[in-house]
């Protein structure tokens, strides 16, 4: 095993290797990071029995002083290295760290935790860009992938403690099979209200027609899941009827784009994702966010109008939890994508069962029921911290 650090340099590994080559090394493993302008690389080689060990370490060495480096040999004998060999095909795991800015406390709580399950932390690198120390921004966004090897002794024990975690120190942990889906996701389903938007459209026609408080109590019972979401909508459109149609532009021209939304569709369309709102709320904001933000599909409710104003009525079958899961699954067959390759992200509890459909789901700035309910959650940043979660690195992101 060579281990080599220092300062980073252009043609380092091109002299080390070209020597290794020379003396006819067979190269077995390879890994490099850098962290702040110094380098590590560890090289794991056989050397065959008829090369000139000596001159091979000597002009190795050699190297090392010329750049101002530090080169370390170590022997591996075979039973370590057979050993090691035997690792291969074993389960792999994807952590996911984010936070406004990741801490030491952050990673030794989540760290210990991991250990704690017997899980091995193979590899860590950072996808977001360089923060600079000289401004903190709101909008600023940290994020860390650890590669995991092992196999946890309990995944519920393990994502109980992710949950305290994140609630004590308000950073956000994923953790996911590190299988071929995860950077193979093809289509991404959003619920609109409170997700796609920092808004309830239902609350903005409310306090127009004058019937804010009542509705705003039905809406919150609902999403905590205190209340059947058909029953509840019906109530909440009842209080509507008599609400004038111009009053609609207005709204929809002055709802609030969640953080990250524009950044993450951007993103999704340059690499061919295809993107879906299925909402329990209404087609007319439903569309406006489409052509806004170039998304592919949209599913909600009609919101009736007869003689220019709204009706009170429900018409049509009512998207509720039930039908944006079975609109998830029409959609991917539709498209020729397999569920493992589908993501689902909302707030509500009404978006629970597309969230358990998704081969990814992923509870935004969600209820506590929700969060506690979902497989994985986003509290601290964007909507564009889905990309972190497929594995994105800043420089990727448009």
């Amino acid at each position: 095993m060579l281990k080599v650090s220092g300062q980073d340099q252009v043609g380092l590994t091109a002299a080390l290797s070209q020597i290794l080559a020379d003396a006819q090394v067979t190269l077995l493993d390879i890994g490099q990071s850098v962290i702040h302008d110094q380098v590590s690389l560890g090289m794991l080689v056989q050397l065959p029995e008829s090369a000139d060990h000596a001159t091979m370490m000597k002009e190795l060495l050699y190297q090392a002083h010329e750049r101002d480096i530090q080169i370390r040999f170590s022997p591996v004998t075979d039973s370590a290295y057979e050993e090691w060999v035997q690792q291969q095909g074993k389960d792999r795991f994807v952590l996911t760290i984010l936070a406004r800015r990741v801490t030491a406390e952050h990673l030794a709580h989540i760290s210990r935790a991991v250990s704690e399950q017997g899980l091995n932390i193979k590899d860590i690198s950072r996808l977001t860009g360089r923060v600079s120390r000289e401004s903190q921004a709101k909008s600023d966004k940290a994020c860390i992938e650890l590669t995991l090897q092992g196999q946890p002794v309990s995944l519920e024990s393990l994502r109980k403690q992710f949950l305290q975690i994140s609630a004590d120190l308000n950073v956000d942990v994923a953790f996911q099979v590190d299988s071929v889906y995860r950077r193979n996701r093809r289509l991404v389903c959003f619920d609109m209200d409170s997700t796609l938007i920092e808004a309830e459209v239902i609350d903005e026609l409310a306090a127009a027609a004058g019937v804010g408080a009542q509705v705003a109590e039905i809406t919150e019972r609902a999403m905590q899941g205190e209340l059947d979401f058909q029953q509840s909508f019906r109530e909440r459109m009842a209080l509507l009827k008599g609400l004038d149609e111009s009053v609609l532009r207005g709204i929809a021209e002055r709802l609030p784009i969640t953080e990250g939304a524009e950044r993450l569709m951007t993103t999704l369309r340059a690499y061919g994702y295809k993107t879906a709102i299925l909402s329990g709320g209404f087609t007319y904001f439903g569309e406006y966010l489409q052509k806004k933000l170039g998304i592919d599909f949209v599913f909600a409710n009609h919101l009736d109008i007869v003689d220019g104003k709204v009706s009170g009525e429900v018409k049509g079958d009512i998207v509720d939890g039930q039908k944006k899961a079975a609109l998830l699954k029409q959609l991917a067959e539709q498209e020729g994508i397999q569920l493992e390759q589908t993501i689902a992200v909302g707030d509500g509890a009404n978006d629970l069962p597309m969230l358990s459909e998704a081969g990814l789901g992923i509870a935004f700035r969600a209820k506590p029921i929700v969060k506690e309910s979902a497989r994985h959650s986003i509290s601290t940043l964007g909507l564009d911290a889905v990309l972190y979660f497929l594995g994105f690195r800043d420089q990727e992101i448009h």
